[in-house]
């Protein structure tokens, strides 16, 4: 695929990227022998080496001008400034105005939205510190032991991937569950291991209409409602995060706890918002403000840094090469702690909706690949099962190693094999294994020459695979927060030289519109909606079952 014309770095790029071929890191690096240290940066508590990325200064020159030549500087000072860069749906895009510190003004068509942040946040405060204290009771007068967060997409995974990470400073007598899974299985599973007179529901919907999440909330309800026999309870137990007052009364929710958010808040970009609520019940108001400090000092750091010293616009503009100019396919998040291991499913939402786009602003094809398919695991348990592909597959996929370097005393050892794995699989898919080294290896340990012979093409390692090392002082409140900022921006750098509008996710609408027709029709003897062949012949198949009963049961 091919970039527009008129982009003339797209195309010195792609020439250069010919007359590069396939050199091989390992020359790379023989020729440069201060290339580790000339790439490495580090700001806001993360360190990044980007040396094994198969780039050379030239490369990094040129993708510098790429964003120059797409006007980053004054796309991102439109977005900081609420400039409504959501043109698809005429919203500005401002998650980075809820991470500002208390005092911080920012006005918006002349509005200063800071001072409705302050105010959520400040509600948030004294809500969280009821339950957390344990002044907040139940309808039987008991404090709150559980918290049950109702969601989907990034009202379910923002909050998940936080809580999970944050874990060492959770609240010693809270336990956090989410659901977002409408097939009734994960809702029923949590009901069974909580007690109705000690649960705190989040429903967490901005419209209050989202079909999934009203499901499971509907069934929350009823269950409680069936244990307490009172629907009046269902004010003492559940809370909103909506903009939808009506219908959040409707449900019983009353108002008054009620968090509201704005239109110019992201789904994928909203954990730093009400719908963080669960984040602050686990670790409290303050250590939330550490998070939203570690962001904000990301930032800041986005917003000034020079280009050539800005990790988010490094990061982006090497997928930018890794994505356009290698043909990677697959962008890799592999991190080697065991709190982070919801990272990844966090980063797909918050790149592949975002950038998975074929069209640009102006609604013109973009020519180009855009959003990798973004996955992964912890890397310890990925070494033992798609680390193969990474070494010896057809497909070469960048990697993203995430470590973390403090840890407690007590586990020195485990976090020193971590540690050791993670180094060595960088520099395992960056060197790699040629065949005289294979074969010379195999003589020494004394196997017969025609079993050498068999062996070598399988032991053979190309190497030349390209990936960023990410190190975190700590996990922490405050490096996690730069760490999710860092990849934010990432994001927003590559859709903007893309051409793309980072912020809007028409893609899931035609998917929810077909779900309500099949969804008519299986309650229904007959079609009312017209399908294909395929469709009809799964639909009556439900029905059928449906009508003689489940065999199971």
């Amino acid at each position: 695929m091919t970039k527009p014309a008129f982009n003339l770095t797209w195309h010195a790029l792609s020439a250069h990227r010919e007359a590069l071929g396939e050199q091989h890191l390992n020359e790379i690096f023989a020729a440069d022998p201060a290339r580790a240290a000339r790439m490495q940066l580090e700001a806001c508590g993360v360190f990044l080496d980007y040396s094994k990325n198969r780039v050379t200064d030239e490369t990094l020159t040129l993708l510098f001008g790429l964003a120059r030549e797409a006007g980053l500087a004054e796309h991102t000072t439109a977005m900081f400034e609420g400039a409504r860069i959501n043109t698809t749906e005429a919203r500005s895009v401002l998650h980075t105005a809820l991470r500002r510190p208390a005092g911080a003004s920012l006005g918006v068509e002349g509005h200063d939205v800071m001072a409705d942040v302050v105010a959520v946040r400040e509600r948030i405060r004294r809500f969280s510190e009821q339950v957390r204290v344990g002044s907040w009771l139940g309808y039987t007068g008991r404090p709150i032991t559980d918290v049950v967060n109702i969601g989907i997409g990034g009202s379910d995974l923002g909050p998940l991937m936080v809580c999970e990470a944050l874990q060492a400073f959770a609240h010693p007598g809270l336990r956090m569950h989410f659901v977002s899974n409408v097939d009734g299985v994960q809702i029923d599973d949590v009901l069974k291991k909580v007690n109705p007179q000690t649960t705190l529901f989040i429903v967490a919907s901005k419209t209050f209409t989202t079909q999934e999440t009203l499901t499971n909330a509907h069934t929350a309800r009823s269950w409680l409602i069936g244990h307490a026999g009172s629907d009046a309870a269902v004010a003492r137990h559940f809370v909103a995060v909506s903009t939808n007052a009506e219908a959040v009364s409707a449900f019983g929710i009353d108002t008054d706890n009620m968090f509201g958010f704005w239109d110019w808040v992201g789904g994928r970009y909203s954990l730093w918002s009400a719908i963080g609520l669960p984040i602050v019940l686990q670790i409290g108001a303050d250590a939330f403000d550490r998070l939203l400090a570690g962001a904000h000092a990301m930032d800041e750091h986005f917003r000034t840094a020079p280009l050539e010293q800005n990790l988010p616009v490094i990061m982006a503009l090497l997928g930018i090469w890794n994505i356009d100019f290698l043909d990677a396919p697959t962008q890799v998040i592999a991190p080697y702690h065991q709190r982070l291991h919801r990272l990844p499913a966090y980063l797909q939402q918050l790149d592949m909706e975002s950038n998975g786009k074929s069209v640009k602003l102006d609604g013109s094809p973009v020519r180009c690949h855009t959003s990798p398919v973004i996955w992964g695991e912890p890397g310890i348990n990925g070494q033992h099962a798609y680390f193969q592909m990474l070494h010896q597959g057809t497909r070469f996929a960048p990697i993203d190693f995430i470590g973390v370097l403090d840890h407690p005393a007590h586990l020195d050892h485990h976090h020193r094999v971590a540690f050791a794995n993670m180094v060595a699989q960088a520099e395992a898919l960056m060197r790699g294994k040629s065949a005289p080294e294979v074969e010379a290896e195999m003589r020494a340990a004394g196997l017969a020459e025609e079993r050498i012979r068999a062996l070598i093409p399988h032991r053979v390692f190309p190497g030349n695979r390209p990936s960023n090392m990410l190190l975190l002082e700590r996990l922490d409140p405050f490096g996690l927060g730069a760490l999710i900022a860092l990849y934010e921006h990432r994001t927003f750098v590559q859709g903007v030289v893309w051409g793309v509008n980072s912020f809007d996710q028409w893609g899931v609408e035609l998917g929810k519109q077909l779900a309500a027709r099949v969804l008519e029709d299986l309650g229904a003897t007959s079609d009312s909606n017209p399908h294909d062949a395929s469709t009809a012949a799964l639909i009556e198949r439900y029905r059928q079952h449906a009508r003689a009963g489940d065999p199971a049961r």
